[in-house]
C-alpha cells in the first residue's frame, strides 16, 4: 500500500504558476514561432495569396529550390565529443570587418510589399544584429530613406545591370554617397525566369484590385489596410511599372552583359565588389580573376534557372579551385540555423538568407525579421555546440557528410 496525504498549500503554489499574459497580438504570435518554418506557416495566413506566393515560390516546376531544401535534409552532421564548448562566439569576419554573426540578409525585390514596414524594418534589425544588410534594385525603399533607417548598420547595394547604363550608373553612384559599403551585382538575370505561381495568380506590381484581389482582402484585413493607408508601393530606383515582375525584368535588364563589363564597373566603383548568382567552378574562377573581391553560390532561390546546380552541392569544389582569392557566400534553400552550419564546414564564409527573414517580416514586421533572426542564432549556436566548436572557423568538412 502506498501511503498518501493531503497536499498543502505550500506544496502546490509552486505548481499553480500561471503562464504571463502577453497583451500585444503580434508578440503573442510570433512567441509561438519556434522555427523559420512556423513563421512561414503564420506568413501565408496573414498575407494575401499572391504575395505569400511571389516570396515563397520559384521558377518553373521548382525543383531547384526542392533540391536546395532536401539537400540540406539530407546532409549528415558529424560532431566531435568530450570538446569544451562553454565560450561559443558566433562572430565571423565578413569583407575584412566583424559581423557579429556567420550570415547577412540577402537583397530581396518589392519588399515593402510583404509588410508595409518593408526594408526599413529589415535594416534595422540588421544594424541591431549586427550583420550586413543587402538593399536590391528592385527594393521599394530609396537607397537613402535605408541610410536613414539603418544609419550605423552594413549595407550593401545589389545592382542589376540595366539597358540604360546611365541609370545603372546613377545607382551605384547614390549607393557610395549614401556610404553602401559594398557592391553586390547579380548575374543570373539575363532574362527573367518562368514564375509560374505569379502567373497563375495574376501578380502585378503594385496588386491589381480585380474581383479574386479584392475577395482575397476580405481575408486578409489588416494587409489591405496597411498597404492603402501607407505611401504608394512604388519601385525605389524607377519611376512607376503595372506590369508582372517578369515584364519588368526582360524590359529594364541588359542581356548582352559580359564578363568584361565588370571593367565598366570597376571604373564607377571602388569599393569591395561581390558576384553573385555563380552555379560553376569555372564561372567562380572566372569573375575571381576579373577583380571580384567575393561571390554568392546562388541559384537565385530556385527563381531562374530551374533544374540548376545546388550551391552547397558545388561549394567543396568552389572553394577548392579559388583557394583564399576571394570569399565564397552561399544562399538558397536555408531554413534553420543548421543548414548554415553546414555551409560553412563545406567552406562558405557566410550564409545569405532571404526567405527567412521575409517570412518572419511577413509574420509580424520588424519583430518577425527580429524573431527569425533570433531562431536562427539560437540553432546556430546549439547546432555549433552539439558539433564541438567554438567558432565558425572551427567548422571543417569533417563536420558535414553529404549524400
Amino acid at each position: 500500500m502506498t501511503d498518501r496525504q493531503m497536499p498543502r498549500w505550500s506544496e502546490l503554489k509552486p505548481l499553480l504558476r500561471p503562464k504571463p499574459v502577453t497583451l500585444n497580438a503580434t508578440d503573442r504570435r510570433l512567441a509561438k514561432a519556434l522555427t523559420i518554418a512556423d513563421l512561414r506557416a503564420i506568413a501565408k495566413r496573414r498575407t494575401p495569396r499572391s504575395v505569400f506566393d511571389y516570396t515563397d515560390g520559384a521558377a518553373e516546376s521548382e525543383i531547384s529550390l526542392a533540391r536546395a531544401r532536401q539537400l540540406f535534409t539530407e546532409m549528415e552532421l558529424q560532431p566531435s565529443i568530450l570538446r569544451d564548448v562553454s565560450s561559443l562566439d558566433l562572430g565571423t569576419t565578413i569583407l575584412g570587418r566583424r559581423s557579429e554573426l556567420p550570415f547577412a540578409f540577402a537583397p530581396t525585390g518589392f519588399t515593402r510589399m510583404m509588410n508595409h514596414e518593408g526594408e526599413g524594418a529589415v535594416v534595422k534589425v540588421a544594424q541591431e544584429t549586427g550583420i550586413p544588410y543587402a538593399l536590391s534594385t528592385m527594393g521599394t525603399t530609396s537607397i537613402e530613406d535605408v541610410a536613414a533607417a539603418g544609419p550605423d548598420a552594413r549595407k550593401w547595394f545589389q545592382l542589376y545591370v540595366w539597358n540604360d547604363r546611365t541609370a545603372g550608373e546613377d545607382l551605384v553612384k547614390r549607393a557610395a554617397a549614401a556610404g553602401y559599403e559594398a557592391l553586390m551585382l547579380t548575374v543570373d538575370v539575363p532574362v527573367a525566369g518562368a514564375r509560374l505561381r505569379d502567373v497563375r495568380n495574376g501578380f502585378t506590381i503594385p496588386p491589381s484590385l480585380t474581383v479574386k484581389t479584392v475577395l482575397d482582402a476580405s481575408m486578409h484585413p489588416a494587409w489591405w489596410a496597411n498597404l492603402l493607408t501607407t505611401r504608394p508601393l512604388t519601385f525605389a530606383s524607377l519611376s512607376s511599372w503595372d506590369g508582372t515582375v517578369a515584364d519588368l525584368l526582360n524590359q529594364l535588364f541588359d542581356p548582352t552583359m559580359t564578363i568584361d563589363d565588370l571593367n565598366w564597373l570597376r571604373s564607377i566603383w571602388d569599393g569591395p565588389l561581390i558576384i553573385k548568382g555563380i552555379q560553376t567552378v569555372e564561372d567562380a574562377r572566372r569573375v575571381v580573376d576579373a577583380g571580384a573581391d567575393a561571390i554568392v553560390l546562388s541559384n537565385h532561390g530556385g527563381r531562374q534557372l530551374d533544374r540548376a546546380p545546388t550551391p552547397l552541392r558545388i561549394l567543396p569544389e568552389v572553394r577548392k579551385a579559388i583557394g583564399t582569392d576571394a570569399e565564397i557566400y552561399l544562399d538558397t534553400g536555408i531554413m534553420s540555423g543548421a543548414d548554415i552550419v553546414a555551409a560553412l564546414a563545406l567552406g562558405a564564409d557566410a550564409c545569405l538568407v532571404g526567405r527567412a527573414y521575409l517570412y518572419g517580416l511577413m509574420a509580424g514586421g520588424e519583430r518577425g525579421v527580429a524573431r527569425a533572426t533570433q531562431i536562427l542564432t539560437t540553432e546556430i549556436h546549439r547546432t555549433m555546440a552539439l558539433l564541438g566548436v567554438n567558432t565558425p572557423t572551427d567548422l571543417n568538412p569533417t563536420h558535414v557528410r553529404l549524400p
